[in-house]
């Protein structure tokens, strides 16, 4: 990503409503759809700067790893977990371990050979382990906002579950969220194609319209595991080993 994306990223994420709202999303689905052991080990791969440590530290050992140097330094001080260098599909840390639950929320869609890095994490996932992930839906909402963030491409369900059978991984579960504001992104970004507009749109917005934002995506939780969308401007997924 820019540099600029990182740092807006280190500066935001604890109160963007974007980022929060996953959260949210996030948990809820590891509380509703993922049948963790006692004591589970949890891996983030490719962490950015940390946002997601705090809430993923709730439910096990965690460990996390990040291919930026300052994105990598900028997690470790904010959640005081020792983030290691690493990078998809490689080379891996922790060589010797494996994970109960392994994290990789909006990554996928950075990395050129996306499948050879889910390959490469099913290597990593302990018997009955998974593999939870998010990623950015639909590629004919392809815009400025995925070049300025480096992806290589954008999902749909039927993609995504494609990359993970040849990686080895079967989806599990799958479903569309950020659906409630997705017609209003859906508008947004054709006024700003028509307009040649550029400007960023991570931006953090005023207080009550931030609030009211995450409020809205925040509320799609009561719909996991319950209701399964066929829109939205993210993909989420439940993966596990095929032979698993």
């Amino acid at each position: 990503m820019d540099r600029a994306v990182f740092e807006r990223m280190a500066a935001q994420e604890g109160v963007h409503w974007w980022f929060a709202a996953r959260r949210t999303i996030i948990r809820t689905v590891i509380e509703r759809m993922i049948d963790l052991p006692d004591a589970p080990r949890i891996l983030e791969a490719g962490c950015g700067t940390g946002g997601n440590l705090g809430m993923l530290s709730d439910f096990g050992a965690l460990r996390a790893f990040e291919l930026d140097h300052d994105a990598r330094a900028t997690a470790t001080q904010k959640s005081g977990v020792a983030v290691a260098e690493g990078a998809l599909p490689g080379p891996l840390p922790f060589e010797a371990e494996t994970f109960d639950l392994i994290g990789l929320f909006d990554v996928l869609e950075h990395v050129e050979d996306h499948q050879a890095s889910l390959a490469s994490l099913r290597t990593k996932l302990a018997p009955k382990g998974r593999v939870l992930m998010t990623v950015p839906a639909f590629p004919w909402l392809w815009s400025a906002h995925d070049e300025r963030h480096h992806h290589y491409r954008r999902y749909t369900r039927a993609s995504l579950k494609g990359v993970a059978n040849d990686a080895g991984l079967r989806v599990e579960r799958s479903f569309y969220f950020n659906s409630a504001l997705f017609p209003v992104a859906v508008a947004g970004r054709a006024i700003k194609s028509a307009l040649h507009s550029d400007a960023v749109d991570d931006a953090l917005p005023a207080p009550m319209i931030n609030s009211a934002l995450r409020g809205v995506f925040a509320a799609e939780r009561h719909l996991v595991g319950r209701l399964t969308l066929p829109f939205g401007l993210s993909l989420c997924a439940v993966l596990s080993a095929d032979d698993d």
